[in-house]
């Protein structure tokens, strides 16, 4: 993923979570900012050390960025998102991790057909 396409510093983050709106289900939590002034979006993972070790962490990471990368061109652009997993994402595969992030950007209405795709 690109690194214009990336949340990186810590104030970019905190603006999501104060000003944004969040969606979850078991495995993952959604913090969504609109931002107007973008024509992309942006993403920020956190994975914290209670789901695993740094190689399970940096697993779930790259099928997260993964599953962004395949659901680009459904997502709504002009947003800033933090993605959270949760300590049950350690067990899931690629396509069930996938799987969780469609329903959660279905849930929050960030689709832009706003139809859940099967996977």
């Amino acid at each position: 993923m690109k690194k214009a396409y990336r949340l990186k510093s810590n104030d970019d983050f905190q603006q999501v979570f104060k000003r944004g709106t969040s969606f979850a289900n078991r495995q993952l939590v959604l913090y969504y900012l609109p931002k107007q002034d973008q024509t992309h979006f942006r993403m920020g993972l956190s994975v914290s050390k209670k789901v695993g070790n740094a190689v399970v962490r940096n697993r779930i990471k790259r099928y997260l960025r993964q599953a962004f990368h395949e659901l680009d061109a459904e997502i709504k652009q002009a947003h800033d998102f933090v993605i959270i997993a949760r300590v049950p994402t350690k067990d899931l595969d690629f396509y069930e991790i996938k799987k969780s992030l469609t329903h959660v950007l279905f849930k929050s209405k960030l689709l832009k057909q706003n139809q859940k795709k099967k996977t």
